[in-house]
């Protein structure tokens, strides 16, 4: 049994914007996202349409197919709205959705558009929703590199949004919930200016959910604010051991920091230590402006809570605890269960493209070559 122990929210214009077009529920056990589009005021329809959809809460049912239900509705608002006065006419929204089953233990996420979900589980972000936009799926069918994708001028360009359409696909899913995880739900606003790692910083450091979804703004502000933000967190509890309140950095792993013996357990034990030397060559690589180009570098490891990860970057952790790395997927399994020869696989930090570095996860998720 689960149950929402914290939650927050925060909007804001942003600073090269003049309104605030997104919108946001959070209403536990209900949170959405949504960023709405059109001009003149129709984004702002659009989104407020999108989210008064769920005041009301969720008719009773599977989450599975509620959630996706109500955005169909909220949908359906919005596209005749906007075919019946010509000033909403092309409008439209993003949408993100989540709602809590406390007795399965799960979030159900519904989603269009390039808004976003994530989970911070043991200090680690994880990414639960894909974007659809243009520069995503070019992405995929490998017309562009990640490092590409981030700075391609046409990356805002949504490929599917609630109310152009009588209907919309929405992706749905059903995600595993433990005690201490975290959720964000946000508008691009945020994940144009910020990216992952300094989001998963943000949250994991902060003292409670509030002070999280306030720095989160002003963060993303400092960066350029080039769109409005929004951000809405929770955090899951189990009721009959509650959670530390706020004093406490709201993402840290459960009991501190993994224990680091054995063979593939921990960040730190399994990597690359760097002596002196080398440290003066990673900081001199560093200065020199490689960091750009470590960014096209991926390899194998294992992360904090030993699993088997799929790591952007150098490995190696330089002068002054910089980190040359990020963790971009962590999998389901854990290095130690690997036979020894597979653990070297993981344990080697071989560098490789990023192709082969992801064919190696899924070859060891699937246990070819065990």
């Amino acid at each position: 049994m689960i149950r929402v122990a914290a939650h927050s929210g925060k909007t804001d214009t942003g600073r090269q914007r003049r309104a605030n077009e997104d919108s946001m529920l959070s209403h536990a056990p209900l949170f959405v996202v949504a960023d709405g589009m059109g001009g003149a005021q129709a984004g702002e329809v659009a989104s407020r349409a999108a989210v008064s959809a769920f005041e009301e809460g969720l008719p009773e049912g599977p989450l599975s197919e509620t959630l996706p239900s109500r955005i169909q509705t909220a949908n359906r608002v919005i596209h005749d709205q906007a075919r019946s006065d010509p000033a909403y006419a092309g409008m439209g929204t993003t949408i993100t959705a989540a709602a809590i089953d406390p007795k399965s233990e799960t979030v159900t996420i519904g989603h269009v558009g390039d808004s976003r979900a994530y989970r911070i589980r043991d200090g680690i972000i994880q990414r639960l929703t894909r974007d659809h936009s243009l520069v995503e799926e070019m992405r995929r069918r490998g017309q562009l590199t990640e490092a590409q994708a981030e700075e391609h001028p046409q990356r805002s360009i949504i490929t599917r949004a609630l109310g152009p359409e009588p209907a919309v696909d929405v992706d749905v899913q059903e995600v595993a919930a433990a005690p201490g995880d975290v959720f964000l739900l946000c508008s691009d606003g945020l994940t144009s200016m910020l990216d992952d790692d300094r989001i998963r910083t943000l949250v994991v450091e902060a003292d409670s959910l509030e002070i999280a979804a306030r720095e989160l703004v002003d963060a993303a502000n400092l960066a350029g604010g080039r769109d409005n933000i929004t951000v809405v967190l929770f955090q899951v509890e189990d009721p009959a051991s509650p959670l530390p309140r706020p004093g406490t950095p709201v993402a840290a792993p459960a009991g501190g920091r993994p224990a680091r013996d054995g063979a593939g357990r921990g960040r730190r034990a399994g990597r690359i230590l760097v002596g002196a030397t080398v440290g003066l060559i990673v900081l001199a690589v560093v200065l020199g402006g490689a960091w750009i180009g470590s960014r096209q570098v991926w390899f194998v490891g294992t992360d904090e809570a030993g699993r088997v990860a799929l790591y952007r970057g150098l490995p190696y952790e330089g002068p002054f605890g910089l980190e040359l790395y990020r963790v971009e997927y962590p999998s389901a399994i854990q290095t130690g269960e690997l036979p020894p020869g597979r653990q070297d696989v993981v344990t080697g930090h071989r560098l490789r493209s990023r192709e082969d570095a992801i064919d190696l996860v899924r070859e060891l998720e699937t246990g070819q070559g065990s």
